[in-house]
């Protein structure tokens, strides 16, 4: 199977401003794949997801449309670290598998691949990706924008960022940086700088194959 001859993991933990950078990206025109997309189509009424999960977690987990049910399933693996294994072990390859079949279909000269659980998941993603940007941003602003997301609250919110790789994890990753600790505008800027290397980098590989 084929993919671009460019590929950026983009990650960061929740609340960092992964979605808005991606929106820039892709705005600039990269091909934009997001695994939290992803994950959310596998997981709508008849989804390919939905049987095992339902296999695995009873009914008590679906809403009335025949999804899941976001907020239960949160309530659930974030106060039960082995309820969370399971549903990843679900749900990690299906997003994978996805992720390389539209990887062979984007026609931008490099791919952004969106990976909040990149860390986690580096073995899996690694050979897919020519490089990876972390997204990075206070502390303290990524809980309130966690806890206000609806059905989370503070506590939750404590609880999901615990849960995820540590801030010095994703930098031990990255190979490119960007701080959203400042205005959009600084934002904006920082990515136009990133997109314009990596088509640089894209033109590079092109010229030597």
């Amino acid at each position: 199977m084929t993919v671009p001859p460019f590929c950026v993991g983009l990650t960061g933990g929740i609340g960092s401003g992964k979605s808005t950078v991606a929106e820039i990206f892709a705005d600039l025109g990269a091909g934009l794949i997001d695994t939290d997309s992803i994950a959310h189509q596998l997981t709508v009424p008849n989804g390919a997801a939905m049987p095992e999960i339902v296999n695995v977690f009873g009914t008590g987990i679906v809403s009335p449309s025949g999804a899941l049910d976001r907020v239960a399933m949160r309530d659930r693996v974030f106060s039960d670290p082995a309820a969370r294994k399971k549903l990843e072990s679900i749900l990690h390859p299906l997003i994978r598998a996805e992720s390389v079949r539209r990887l062979a279909s984007v026609s931008s000269p490099y791919a952004l691949l969106v990976v909040p659980l990149l860390v986690e998941n580096l073995a899996a993603y690694r050979p897919l990706l020519n490089r990876v940007a972390v997204v990075d941003c206070d502390a303290r602003d990524q809980l309130l924008r966690t806890a206000a997301r609806p059905g989370v609250g503070v506590e939750q919110a404590k609880a999901i960022l615990a849960a995820q790789a540590s801030p010095v994890a994703r930098m031990r990753i990255a190979d490119d940086v960007i701080d959203n600790r400042g205005d959009l505008e600084g934002l904006r800027r920082q990515v136009e700088l990133l997109h314009q290397r990596y088509l640089e980098l894209t033109r590079e590989i092109s010229s030597n194959t």
